[in-house]
């Protein structure tokens, strides 16, 4: 029997305000490892809402700053921890790859079989049953390719798609802060490549294509924030890790 405590709605969620009207909304007492950071960019003419978290507790209920304006809500990617309160928000955008997940999310597609344990938790969410847990389909309004943009009147979010840890992951890009929201291809700790739909020649191609952005900060999709320095080495040390253990790498050009 559990003895962590007890976590009721209210106390659920953080925000924390970033800078550059960016604030990570995320739940403290999912362990490092499976919390998802959930993004809000603060847009002239709307917001952007990037991952929606575990969806255990309504995010639209308990984080008043996803209903103060229009919103869009995309999905880094299918995944259980980052797609939980999608079905909330009625503008919701998915990479085609993974569209079909978004629509009917089931566990064995979002890993949620493998991951969505009591092991999760550092404080039990009030009426969480690990045997009970699912997602609610959310289909997507708007499929999102490489080189799309999500506009968000006063600012500019290139879709760059990121496959290896998933088929339909991304990032966004924002040229002009250098701003990236990374989502799960690359954060400051250890990289998923072993999970099921992941593609391990993918993700090299990936992180050799992203490695020379030109980026500020990086909002990863797990972990703390980082800059530029941090990026490139993160990246480094993936590739180099892959080279010693016999994978292919192209020579990048």
């Amino acid at each position: 029997m559990s003895t962590l405590p007890a976590i009721e709605a209210p106390d659920w969620y953080e925000t924390i305000r970033m800078g550059d009207d960016i604030t990570l909304i995320h739940e403290p007492w999912i362990k490092p490892f499976f919390r998802c950071n959930i993004w809000h960019v603060r847009g002239r003419d709307r917001d952007l809402l990037f991952d929606t978290g575990l969806g255990h507790f309504s995010l639209r209920r308990h984080v008043p700053l996803v209903t103060e304006r229009k919103l869009v809500c995309v999905a880094s990617h299918t995944h259980f921890d980052h797609i939980g309160c999608h079905h909330e928000f009625p503008d919701r955008c998915v990479h085609s790859a993974e569209a079909e997940i978004l629509a009917d999310p089931r566990n064995e597609w979002t890993v949620a079989d493998r991951y969505a344990t009591d092991e999760m938790f550092d404080g039990m969410p009030e009426g969480w049953e690990t045997t009970r847990y699912c997602i609610l389909p959310a289909p997507a309004g708007r499929l999102l390719e490489h080189g799309d943009v999500i506009d968000l009147g006063d600012r500019a979010f290139e879709v760059i798609h990121t496959p290896g840890h998933s088929p339909g992951g991304i990032a966004l890009y924002e040229r002009t802060t250098g701003i990236l929201l990374s989502g799960d291809i690359v954060y400051d700790g250890p990289l998923i490549d072993d999970v099921y739909h992941s593609d391990i020649k993918d993700y090299v191609e990936t992180l050799l294509s992203m490695r020379d952005i030109d980026v500020s900060v990086v909002h990863g999709g797990h972990f703390p924030s980082f800059g530029k320095v941090r990026y490139r080495q993160l990246i480094g040390e993936y590739l180099a890790h892959k080279r010693q253990a016999g994978c292919h790498l192209q020579r990048s050009r």
